[in-house]
This record gives structure tokens, sequence and C-alpha cells, in this order.
């Protein structure tokens, strides 16, 4: 094989690898639709999950969240405006998702939160404080920033590792894997999985459900 023949191939797989490259990053950063199909509906909502919305809403939204996730803070808004358009028929369960450095720190920062009763106002000031501790191990500033909106934080950090959180974390973990999640945020809505991910598919899935509801 000539040289210039040589020099040509190499540049030919260079460019295919990179091109590759390329494709697996856009697919792993991309948010991820829920799986098609749900292998056990009970793992969907455990007793445990943080709710917000009436308990005995008609629609229940299922969102599996990582607090690191930017998509997860970009979709919390959206999710505020359908809760107050419908704030007695529309509810939220949280299920955790740990996919960054920061994670999990901050998922039992917002458990201790939700001990004294701070679960809402400590999870909107984290999520507005994400691009400041995003994949910092140990989230310092959502710290500062659940502080700032009343949390004890020298009970949240003696309460943060307790046998209760653990379990949690645990139990989540083991249902993200059974119904099949790989990516955040993923939604369901009563059971249903939403197939094409954005906010106006998961509004027209809401209110497709309320109208069953009636």
């Amino acid at each position: 094989m000539s040289r210039r023949a040589i020099v040509l191939t190499i540049s030919a797989v260079t460019i295919l690898g990179f091109a590759a490259a390329a494709m697996l990053y856009k697919g792993a950063s991309a948010p991820q639709e829920a799986p098609a199909v749900i292998q056990s509906a009970s793992a969907l909502v455990r007793f445990h999950s943080p709710t917000l919305g009436p308990i005995n809403a008609p629609v229940t939204i299922v969102e599996f969240f990582d607090p690191s996730c930017e998509s997860c803070r970009a979709f919390f808004p959206y999710l505020k405006q359908i809760m107050a358009k419908y704030p007695n028929d529309v509810r939220i369960v949280v299920r955790y998702v740990l996919l960054h450095k920061g994670s999990e720190e901050a998922v039992r920062l917002l458990e201790s939160a939700r001990m004294q009763g701070l679960y809402e106002p400590v999870l909107e000031a984290v999520l507005n404080a994400q691009p400041q501790w995003h994949d910092d191990p140990k989230a310092l500033k959502a710290w500062e920033a659940a502080q700032a909106v009343g949390l004890n934080v020298e009970k949240a950090r003696e309460t943060m590792n307790s046998a209760r959180i653990d379990q949690i974390l645990a139990q989540d973990a083991e249902d993200v894997k059974t119904v099949g999640v790989q990516g955040t945020p993923t939604f369901f809505v009563n059971g249903k999985p939403l197939t094409q991910f954005g906010p106006e598919p998961l509004l027209e899935l809401v209110q497709s459900e309320m109208q069953k509801a009636q």
C-alpha cells in the first residue's frame, strides 16, 4: 500500500471514530423517554416516596429524578405550572436516581429537609443553585441554598446518614432497575410512560388522564 493510501485510510478511520463518539455522547446526554413496558407497577410508587400535591389527586405523575440532573432542573418549572393549573387534581411522586458525583449528597440533604417539613422549599432552592454545586461530591452550595430557606443544617447533617434514608436510597435503586429507567428525568402518569419527551406531551398525558377520571 502506498504512503498516500495509508494516510487516507488512517484519516477515514479517525473521522469515523469521532462520529461514533459524538453519537454516543449525544445519546448519553439526552433526556430519556420512559420504558415502553412497566415490569412492575408497584415499583413506581412506594410509601416512603416524597409527594407534592394532594395525596388523593386523580392524576399521579411519577418522576424518576436526580437533583444533579440539568434536565430535571430545566423541567421543574413546567411541573410547577401543571400543579398550579390543576392544584386539586395532580400530585407528583419523586423517585431518586443517582447518576452524578453530588447526587447522593443532595438526596440525603433533601430527605433530611423532609424530616424537618421543608422538602418543597429546599428542593426548589437546591435546584435553583444547581449550577453552583453540580457534580460537587459534597454539594456545598446546595447546603448553603437549603440553609437560606430555613433548613437546620446541623440537625440535617445528623440525620442524613440515618438507616431510614439508607433504606429509601436502596429501595429506589432497586426500583430503578425493575422499571428499567435509563436516565433522568423519566416520567409516568397514572402508571403510563411518557413516550414522547417534553412539557407539551406531559401536559397532554395529564389532561388525558384527568378526562378519564371525570
